[in-house]
């Protein structure tokens, strides 16, 4: 019989639960924690319906793709592990019917926070809703999780712009996260709109500063919820797993180094002495040892 490694001990007979795993980060996560750590008990993901497709439709759809097709050659029986459960952060009891919530509260070992919106250019009503007013409504899921072990936070390497070296440990933030919930939903649109730049400074957008304030939201429940904040920089195509140059976007520098590949893009004006804050590898192994590292301490 295989020796297991201390990492798949810990998520040996767990039940997992995911927000944002049909993002980019999502799929791998859940993809290598299926093929590495099989023995889990099962893997629950809560999403929304999305183009008048269900969750399980959704998920039937992402499992379609490339990235799942070790698992399928392998390990196949382990897909049955998926359960999507509809869900949305940004309501009340995050949508889920009383069935599910009670099953999440009364299952779930481990939460993997990774749901957001990513967009830059996104208003400050929509980052809030969804990266603040989100991390809170699954916090307060969270705490009412009986048997959980971790909460990790996927958070970004950019949310402490103020920072010039940015060290593992919680930065204080001078607005109060649910007084900034409040202020949004009570303000209209158009004057919310002209204030923002105001608001969010030093910040040059409104991923940043909700990213900021959801980790507050985060750091206040420590130490009486087994939390964890992940902070990756920016992400590029996989490095080996689950193949190598798997990507699902083109978000940041990805479309650069794809029309480069191509040989589209042969030159490009840019400061040398710049440099950019670009992780390689994908994140898979460092979230799991963050939730193992974390339940040891």
């Amino acid at each position: 019989m295989e020796q297991l490694s201390p990492i798949q001990l810990f998520y040996k007979e767990k039940t997992i639960l995911i927000t944002g795993g049909s993002g980019f980060m999502g799929k791998v996560l859940i993809e290598k924690l299926l093929y590495s750590c099989s023995n889990l008990k099962r893997i629950y993901i809560l999403m929304r319906s999305k183009h008048n497709k269900s969750a399980e439709i959704r998920i039937n759809d992402m499992l379609k793709l490339p990235i799942f097709n070790r698992i399928k050659q392998v390990k196949p029986e382990t897909l049955k592990k998926l359960v999507p459960l509809f869900g949305d952060l940004s309501l009340h009891n995050l949508g889920l019917s009383k069935e599910h919530e009670m099953i999440l509260k009364t299952e779930v070992n481990i939460l993997f926070h990774c749901a957001a919106t990513l967009r830059l250019e996104a208003s400050l009503r929509d980052a809030i809703l969804i990266n603040t007013v989100g991390t809170k409504n699954i916090l307060t899921l969270a705490k009412e999780i009986v048997n959980l072990k971790a909460f990790i936070h996927l958070s970004t390497a950019f949310c402490h712009v103020d920072q010039q070296e940015l060290s593992e440990r919680i930065y204080d933030t001078s607005d109060n996260p649910n007084d900034i919930i409040k202020f949004v939903d009570w303000l209209k649109d158009n004057a919310l709109s002209s204030i923002t730049s105001k608001m969010i400074e030093p910040h040059p957008n409104t991923y940043t500063y909700s990213k900021r304030l959801a980790e507050e939201l985060v750091a206040q429940e420590f130490p009486n919820l087994r939390c964890a904040i992940a902070r990756p920089s920016i992400v590029t195509p996989a490095w080996s797993e689950p193949l190598p140059g798997w990507v699902d976007n083109l978000n940041g520098p990805v479309g650069l180094i794809v029309g480069a590949g191509k040989g589209i893009i042969r030159s490009m004006h840019c400061n040398g002495n710049y440099h950019a804050e670009i992780n390689k590898y994908t994140c898979i192994q460092y979230y799991t040892k963050w939730s193992y590292a974390y339940y040891m301490e």
